[in-house]
């Protein structure tokens, strides 16, 4: 299991394409790239990035979209809205792709009462975007956000049970705090389907902080991890003030590694 970094951890004060030098330079050699504006999803951007992926050997394991933008719009009952933003949807799906990610990290369908939406057209949405995402040979897998419906279990169910397409999973720890749901009842859902990971740490009074940082056990974490075989990576994501120095994301790694 290798350790990555996400560029989301430098929002907003490096941009995108600086962010994969800065990554390699802290010590991180895969990772997941935060693609943070609509401009930043067209192909001569890509063109870009992966220029600075190839230069300086870095692995993208995960793309992740400026999702509060779209991805809600996706579900809209109103047709066109709905196919517009699938526009979007298909950028990044080929971002993603051109940049060898495997996982398209997906936030999805704000939050609503789980017994009152359309569950049909909820499934068929998503039959078509997982669909999409394997055309372009990128894996769709939906995290689990405090304020979508995917920090409801029964929603992540729903999707792994009903869908007709394989769904798959992105476990963010502090998305679980926020969410007052245990880690562990994720992963009952996600299981074996689970292949991509955010981990962070939290302690009484902070529910996103640096891993060691906190007091999340991780010895424990690790180990419900290795009894659902997860073999993926896991991905430091945090914000911007959570450190101050680059210096401390490098601690962060060896932290965990000595966890491992």
């Amino acid at each position: 299991m290798k350790i990555g970094l996400s560029s989301a951890c430098f929002y907003p004060e490096v941009l995108t394409e600086d962010s994969i030098k800065l990554i390699r330079d802290i010590g991180f050699s895969t990772g997941e790239i935060f693609l943070n504006s609509n401009s930043e999803y067209e192909d001569e951007f890509i063109e870009l990035l992966n220029e600075e992926r190839l230069r300086h050997g870095f692995e993208v394991k995960s793309v992740h979209s400026f999702s509060s933008a779209f991805e809600p719009y996706l579900f809209e009952i109103y047709t066109r809205r709905r196919q517009d933003m699938f526009r979007y949807f298909k950028k990044v799906c080929r971002a993603a792709s051109r940049l060898g990610a495997k996982y398209y990290t997906f936030h999805g369908m704000r939050k609503f009462d789980f017994d009152m939406i359309n569950k049909k057209h909820v499934l068929d949405i998503y039959d078509k975007l997982i669909y999409s995402a394997m055309e372009e040979g990128v894996v769709l897998a939906q995290e689990n956000v405090s304020w979508c419906m995917s920090a409801d279990t029964r929603f992540l169910e729903l999707l792994r049970e009903k869908c007709r397409y394989p769904v798959k999973y992105t476990l963010d720890i502090k998305q679980s705090f926020r969410a007052g749901v245990d880690v562990e009842s994720y992963l009952d859902v996600m299981g074996r389907d689970l292949v991509n990971l955010h981990i962070n740490d939290r302690n009484e009074s902070e529910n996103c902080l640096l891993p060691g940082r906190g007091s999340v056990d991780y010895g424990e974490l690790f180990g419900k991890l290795s009894k659902i075989g997860y073999e993926g990576d896991m991905i430091i994501e945090v914000y911007r003030d959570n450190f101050k120095k680059y210096e401390e994301l490098a601690a962060a790694k060896d932290f965990l590694a000595r966890k491992m």
